[in-house]
């Protein structure tokens, strides 16, 4: 198993409890290919860069996990297709 940092950008307009099931939902997604979630980190709402999709702010999470490289595809494939998602950066940590 490889160890990644994903860090991915949640809209404003979803509610705490919307954006804890996001993150809910893409822990069971590590976890379903035989992954584990080592740490999460709520970084907060944050300022973006440039706008995205009509968005200036968008809440921040990073995810320790460690993964088998066969279910990148997947798990990218999946948070390409999620609704609440702006944009993901999944890098692997150096040994």
């Amino acid at each position: 198993m490889r160890t990644y940092e994903l860090t991915f950008i949640v809209a404003t307009d979803v509610n705490e409890e919307e954006l804890n099931g996001v993150v809910s939902q893409v822990q069971g997604w590590v976890e379903e290919s035989s992954g584990k979630v080592v740490k999460t980190d709520h970084w907060g709402r944050r300022r973006l860069a440039y706008s995205i999709a009509e968005f200036n702010e968008g809440h921040y999470v990073s995810l320790d996990c460690e993964l088998e490289q066969k279910a990148l595809p997947e798990l990218e494939r999946n948070l390409k297709l999620a609704a609440h998602m702006l944009r993901y950066l999944l890098i692997r940590v150096g040994e």
